[in-house]
């Protein structure tokens, strides 16, 4: 298990729902394949992982359906891979609910998907029988719980979901609960830290963070951007960019440079493309506003935590944003101070877990009640 979303998942049901057993991710009569699709490259793994865990998932669910029979189980959740319920008969009768910030189609169709193309051979073939069997595992499944507005209102309107069991839940933070801040100073008799955080430079909006710094300076302002996990280019990269190439927050020492980065910023400025993002959720634990544009499940919305601009904002827009904060100090300790209840609130993994935790309780106990009164009639 990697330490990001299924990690916190998994310790957040633990935590609220009760004991968690996590299933073998083995393939059954599979398993000879996913390992050698294990030894090739890490960009064509991920891909043909994918493509061949739906193309087997029959046999998949038989080994699925084996472990669930060597236990009692009240609830079955999947995260991310719909892959592993796709053909799957539980063999008794529990509760069976899902998490993903995405599914396949409707991330490929949405302007998310038109900025990252697939690049894998032959990948749009694969599209119908795709969209088929994710509608298929959705509506046989008894809850989703989406982490944004715009997934759950996708997919209810792509797969025909009840509203009953088609719910919005957002995630939370990748970090510990920091200790509520006080609002970073801000003005024009001051520096404005901007920060960007993610793997992939342009996929993250780095351009436009750079360019939005450079149009502060432009304008008297003294601008600067630190930058944490990738390293942008040359031509991206000048007096005023630090950069931290990667921390690993769970080394204590880089833990806390991850936290001075988010405590001393005034806005974490990321017109990125995706489906959710972490970085904001964790953006408001720190009253950080973030600026963003609005685009798909980011977490941000707009006057709370932060500022979702137009698609097509220009640096010049984000630039011209955060230069009326510099003029309005006490707006932006509000924003900041906002941006903390969003996270205390919503954005944070006790919150998920309560949530989720209540409403599995409430099916398991229905279905125990329709069980009792099966044997009773």
């Amino acid at each position: 298990m990697y330490s990001g979303g299924n990690a916190r998942i998994y310790e957040a049901l633990r935590k609220h729902a009760g004991d968690v057993t996590i299933l073998s991710n083995a393939w059954g009569l599979a398993e000879p394949l996913r390992r050698a699709i294990g030894h090739t490259p890490e960009s064509v793994a991920l891909r043909l992982r994918w493509r061949a865990h739906l193309a087997l998932a029959p046999v998949v669910a038989r080994k699925v359906r084996d472990e669930l029979m060597r236990g009692e189980y009240d609830v079955l959740f999947g995260t991310y891979s719909f892959h592993s319920m796709c053909h799957l008969v539980p063999p008794y009768p529990m509760v069976t609910a899902f998490t993903s910030d995405a599914t396949q189609t409707i991330y490929r169709n949405s302007e998310i998907g038109q900025a990252h193309p697939s690049k894998f051979p032959g990948g749009r073939l694969f599209d119908d029988r795709v969209e088929r069997c994710e509608g298929h595992v959705f509506r046989g499944t008894d809850l989703l719980f989406w982490p944004s507005r715009w997934l759950k209102d996708a997919a209810d309107a792509r797969y025909g979901l009840s509203p009953s069991k088609s719910l919005l839940v957002p995630w939370g933070a990748g970090i510990a609960p920091p200790p509520p801040p006080e609002p970073t100073l801000i003005g024009r008799d001051r520096p404005v830290e901007l920060l960007l955080v993610g793997r992939d430079w342009f996929a993250k909006g780095g351009p436009v963070a750079f360019d939005s710094m450079q149009a502060l300076r432009a304008r008297g302002i003294d601008a600067r951007l630190t930058v944490i996990g990738c390293v942008p280019p040359e031509f991206h990269r000048n007096a005023f960019v630090t950069v931290h190439p990667q921390l690993d927050k769970s080394v204590p020492e880089q833990a806390a440079i991850f936290a001075r980065a988010f405590a001393g910023a005034h806005f974490l400025v990321q017109p990125s493309y995706e489906s959710y993002g972490f970085a904001f959720c964790e953006a408001s634990a720190h009253g950080l506003p973030a600026l963003c544009l609005a685009v798909g499940g980011v977490p941000v919305r707009d006057g709370v935590n932060g500022h979702a601009l137009p698609q097509g904002s220009t640096p010049e827009d984000f630039a011209g944003l955060i230069e009326t904060y510099l003029d309005t100090p006490d707006a932006y300790a509000s924003l900041s101070r906002s941006a903390r209840r969003e996270y205390e609130e919503h954005l944070n993994w006790d919150a998920w877990g309560r949530t989720v935790a209540g409403h599995l309780r409430a099916r398991v106990a229905e279905l125990h009640s329709a069980s009792r009164a099966r044997a009773a009639g």
